[in-house]
């Protein structure tokens, strides 16, 4: 199996446990967080859901410099009171990030690409390792995730085993 169709079929495996989650993300409780230091629930469920466009912008760009307010502009997770719009958050996200991957190859995936705050390089790797820890990033999100939902009182689904609240036969 090539990298792109691994990355297209991980992303749907993700999309589908994504969508698990945020589904039990409840309503009008955004600004709610377990700790001071915490992230806010609708910018960490926003979070979640926007994740798999970055794939888009890294495929279609050289790098990002998170310093560079004119590369920013639309980066910032928004949470939503409606979880309609937050589940269509996911779908377009998603969708945005395997129309990416569709229309690019191994090739351009094993280029360099960099991430980085003003003069400090955060990481500088290939965009098929920068893709990789999107997954990664995405996961331990989504976990924080279903610890709020928790503490909140609220249905934690299974993702990758069960959970107490949902078996896996």
């Amino acid at each position: 199996m090539d990298a792109v169709r691994f990355f297209v079929e991980q992303l749907d495996r993700e999309h589908g446990l994504n969508r698990k989650v945020l589904v039990e993300v409840p309503e009008g409780k955004n600004n709610w967080k377990p700790h001071e230091k915490s992230m806010e629930l609708g910018y960490l469920a926003a979070l979640v859901a926007q994740m798999p466009a970055w794939i888009a912008m890294m495929v279609a760009t050289e790098g990002l410099d998170l310093a560079d307010k004119s590369q920013t502009g639309g980066f910032q997770a928004k949470g939503s009171d409606s979880r309609d719009a937050l589940l269509k958050l996911a779908d377009e996200s998603t969708a945005k990030g395997k129309a990416a991957l569709e229309g690019t190859n191994e090739d351009h995936l094993n280029r360099h690409w960099c991430f980085r705050i003003g003069d400090k390089v955060v990481q500088d790797a290939s965009r098929m390792q920068q893709i990789a820890d999107v997954y990664t990033h995405m996961a331990h999100h989504r976990g924080q995730l279903t610890v709020y939902l928790r503490l909140l009182g609220e249905k934690v689904p299974a993702t990758y085993g069960p959970s107490a609240d949902e078996r896996i036969a």
